[in-house]
């Protein structure tokens, strides 16, 4: 069983949760830990030879240590880009918090270090009419990576997922602000404010990136509040 786990979660769609996580697990790998990481349900696949892969799913599975199956990694997978409880209602399936919490079971067992589950888009993403991915992160009972998107409303956004966050009971592990605007105005006022109103650690701030890769990322974490 995985040693440390933790939900992965963002302040919306687009601010780079996958690329924060495959900085984590790099980090985590650096430091000689044995890494592994789900994204139970993914929108935004193409077609292959294989059947359907995600961008972000293939990169999880890139980054961590522990070798798993495609299916393992991402057991839900749908092609259009959009919302996933649509696109699960646009090819009649349906999406539950227990069957989702069965696939990341399986990778959670797994004798690692650290296992990260990856959401998708912000904390109140639904899967059905009555349960969202926040639901699934309180199933597992799983602390939570929140992945600040460091633009314009940021501070709002911010603040209101670290409080339904902790309403639905789970503990904010630590943050990360990812500057996916280059051009923001006020960023250090914008940190400090975030700093400031954010009890959870910050575990780094991660600059625009021309070339985004889980490398440079990992040189702007600290995972220290992570494992200890």
């Amino acid at each position: 069983m995985a040693k440390h786990k933790y939900f992965i979660a963002g302040t919306d769609t687009d601010v780079g949760k996958t690329l924060i996580a495959c900085g984590i697990l790099e980090k985590a790998r650096q430091q000689g830990l044995k890494t592994a990481a789900v994204k139970p349900v993914a929108a935004g696949c193409e077609q292959t030879s294989e059947g359907l892969r995600n961008g972000d799913a293939l990169a999880l599975q890139d980054a961590m240590t522990l070798e798993l199956s495609y299916a393992q990694v991402n057991p839900v997978a749908f092609e259009p880009p959009i919302a996933p409880h649509i696109a699960a209602m646009q090819e009649n399936k349906q999406l539950s918090v227990p069957r989702l919490a069965g696939f990341c079971s399986g990778v959670l067992m797994q004798p690692c270090d650290l296992v990260l589950v990856e959401g998708a888009g912000g904390w109140r993403v639904p899967l059905n009419p009555r349960e969202t991915l926040a639901n699934l992160a309180v199933e597992l009972n799983l602390p939570v990576i929140l992945v600040v998107g460091m633009k314009l409303g940021c501070i709002n956004h911010a603040l209101l997922s670290v409080e339904a966050i902790e309403r639905d009971g789970l503990k904010v592990a630590g943050w990360v602000a990812n500057r996916i605007d280059p051009d923001m105005s006020c960023y250090e006022e914008n940190m400090m404010t975030l700093r400031t109103l954010i009890k959870a650690p910050c575990l780094g701030e991660v600059p625009f990136l021309e070339q985004a890769g889980k490398a440079p990322v990992a040189d702007n974490l600290d995972l220290t509040p992570l494992f200890t």
